[in-house]
């Protein structure tokens, strides 16, 4: 039975009453029949989620039993009891664990002189009763004795902070409500600071609290609307930073972490367009900074020199090579770049300056600082991961430059990775760039006249980049025959600043047409079957395929937009609902500015809905989502039913949970093998 009988034999799906709204802007109508779905108090609100819900369990019902197979499939890779590699931090040693049958991991220590273990935190037990749990942050004191963690259990991303003794798990020093992202912890032990909201869900204050008074008192607030606050400490847990940051600017506040009731010193002046980020480094500040290279340097500075002017440049600079991220060692400094839309790590000798490059043993493939803890440590810890390569966790002797392989994730089954290959396709776009495609497949699956069943995935936002790394779960599709290919699509930062500049406000509509060209390249160059692509975003890439289901709607077979950002344009102009001004260095204000009003408007996929007849697609949301509203997938849901051919849409909506989807890794494996068994079936492999 194919998907189009699955459709047929559903019956009416689930039909929304219009109560036209007319949004008027630059003296230009736009009328939105749904704008009533933003109620999210309304009982026929939450009746139409529900409606919609059981719509989409009737047409995938005959999938049930693929969909269990899926599962399995994917369970039966995994390592259901399992270690983390160990992470030395003062006397203990940390790793996490997974056990079987438990959806969470347990965080626990060992102290490095004896072999016992202790539980710092099971996020099992701290899930009971709940639907959703998210733990948002974990940080031991420095003395070793309190632990302070955020935990979340409706997907809000408002996080109840949590400060207890890890001796006496039932000793609770202190309990706080609607706390966001952020730990940093005193020299002594005695205060905690984190970050608090507004009612627009940006985080815009620092507040410590006195363990040993009980008392909070606000530390920091920013009042400018275009910047988030963040909290964190310096690698040798001196200073306690407090980074302010919009999407193109960015000012750090250090508080003495031994003096921690002093007000946060300005590490430098506001310099609107000046971004970086610091570590501290002995007496001086290492920064990482896009002051004379957009792809960002290494420079440094004394401690107590508060002018951006002062720092000195530590390294040169490579067009092209963007400076992503450093490690701190006493005498040894590990430094992550992007170059040709993938990792690499380069070392340097503090003492010397002499350099050298990390090997990898693939061309498509990821390399990554991974967890750090130590100062002095004379070996760096780092991941490596390729589409075919399961993630490898590494200890680099900085001195000799020799690795050993401490773990390699273990997928269990018949899994040998000379059964696939990966390599790198490049596409054409149609301004002439040169957009690089990350390809898995069968081994024994080869370009040809009829080419390959296909998922491509895509992004494109944020400078966010989409690295070729490892899944076990994806091998369910591969394993079938398909190819699956990441298109790394201008908006993202695979191929440095100006791969993302190049994708963002009046260029965005390149993020869009570089996917439909990478699409065609596959097919052009006999990797994919013109009539079996499937299309899969989530977020801002939930946008993207909005815009080329409107934009190129024969040239997929099934689209899966998740908790997908498509009445961008409605949200955008709204500086009352959570994350909008912030977002307008993004995606431009249309508020504002009437050039960006007509390009977003052009784009939106909500605006754009054409008769014609749409591929299958599967749509996703939270409803507890703080970045993408509910509404938005719910509302575009109704207008493509609405006003295509042959509509063959589903929308499933979690009603506990936010942006980031179910929680707990088995609800998290059944909902990719949701998704699979809609994609196989559409592009009919099963």
């Amino acid at each position: 039975m194919t998907l189009e009988d699955l459709f047929h034999r559903a019956g009416t799906p689930p039909k929304a009453e219009k109560l036209p709204v007319t949004l008027t802007h630059f003296k230009n109508d736009r009328i939105d029949e749904y704008y009533w779905m933003r109620d999210k108090e309304s009982p026929k609100v939450i009746d139409l989620l529900m409606e919609e819900n059981s719509y989409t369990k009737r047409v995938m019902i005959e999938l049930e039993d693929l969909e269990k197979r899926l599962f399995v499939e994917i369970k039966d890779r995994v390592k259901e009891t399992d270690l983390s590699v160990p992470v030395r931090k003062g006397n203990y040693s940390y790793f996490s664990k997974t056990e079987e049958g438990k959806q969470y991991p347990i965080h626990a220590r060992r102290r490095v002189d004896k072999e016992s273990e202790e539980t710092l935190l099971d996020e099992n037990q701290e899930a009971i009763g709940h639907d959703f749990f998210a733990l948002g942050g974990l940080s031991v004191s420095p003395n070793e004795g309190l632990i302070a963690y955020l935990t979340d259990i409706d997907g809000s991303e408002l996080y109840t902070l949590t400060i207890r003794s890890i001796s006496e798990p039932e000793r609770i020093l202190a309990q706080l409500e609607e706390c966001y992202y952020g730990i940093a912890w005193s020299l002594d032990s005695q205060f905690v600071f984190f970050t608090k909201t507004d009612i627009q869900m940006r985080p815009y204050q620092v507040w410590r609290l006195d363990l040993a008074e009980g008392k909070t008192e606000l530390v920091f607030q920013e009042d400018d609307e275009g910047y988030f606050v963040g909290i964190g400490t310096t690698k040798d847990d001196k200073f306690i930073v407090v980074d302010v940051a919009s999407k193109t600017t960015t000012q750090i506040f250090l508080i003495d972490a031994s003096a921690p009731e002093k007000p946060p010193e300005q590490f430098s002046e506001r310099v609107k367009g000046l971004e970086y980020s610091v570590e501290h480094w002995r007496k001086q500040f290492f920064i990482v900074t896009n002051r004379d290279n957009p792809d960002f340097g290494l420079m440094v500075v004394d401690h107590g020199t508060n002018d951006h002017r002062c720092w000195e440049p530590y390294l040169e600079t490579t067009e092209g090579v963007r400076l992503l991220e450093i490690e701190v060692f006493s005498d040894f400094i590990a430094i992550e770049e992007r170059y040709q839309a993938t990792t690499r790590l380069r070392v340097i000798d503090l003492r010397s300056k002499a350099a050298y490059e990390v090997p990898k043993t693939e061309e498509v493939s990821s390399i990554y600082i991974g967890e750090n803890e130590e100062f002095d440590s004379k070996v760096l810890r780092y991941e490596y991961s390729s589409m075919i390569t399961p993630r490898s966790v590494f200890d680099l002797d900085l001195e000799s430059g020799s690795s050993t392989l401490l773990k390699q994730t273990e997928v269990l089954g018949d899994f040998a990775g000379t059964n696939y290959t990966t390599f790198r396709v490049w596409a054409d776009a149609r301004d002439g760039t040169k957009i690089p495609i990350s390809v898995v497949c069968r081994s024994d699956i080869v370009p040809d006249e009829k080419g390959h069943p296909t998922l491509l995935y895509g992004y494109g936002s944020y400078e966010h980049s989409i690295d070729p790394a490892f899944s076990s779960l994806r091998l369910s599709l591969i394993n079938r025959g398909m190819v699956f290919a990441y298109a790394h699509v201008r908006g993202g930062g695979e191929m440095g600043r100006a791969w993302y500049l190049d994708g963002k406000l009046e260029k965005k509509p390149h993020t869009f047409t570089d996917f439909i060209d990478c699409t065609k390249a596959l097919i052009d160059q006999g990797w994919s079957d013109p009539k079996r692509i499937a299309a899969r975003g989530g977020s801002a890439g939930g946008m993207l395929m909005g815009a080329i289901a409107n934009m190129a709607p024969d040239l997929y077979r099934a689209i899966v937009a998740e908790v997908p950002f498509v009445d961008c344009l409605t949200t955008i102009l709204d500086p009352s609902l959570p994350l909008t001004t912030f977002e307008w260095e993004e995606w431009g204000n249309p508020v504002t500015d009437k050039a960006i009003y007509d390009i977003m408007k052009s784009y939106a996929p909500y605006e754009n809905v054409v008769r014609v007849q749409y591929p299958y697609m599967l749509i996703t949301a939270g409803l507890n989502d703080p970045r993408v509203s509910y509404w938005e997938p719910a509302k575009w849901a109704q207008r493509l039913r609405d006003k295509t051919i042959n509509p063959r849409i589903i929308l499933r909506t979690e009603m506990g949970a936010g942006h980031q989807g179910p929680s707990g890794r088995y609800e998290t494996w059944h909902d990719e093998a949701f998704v699979y068994a809609f994609i196989l079936s559409a592009l009919e492999l099963e």
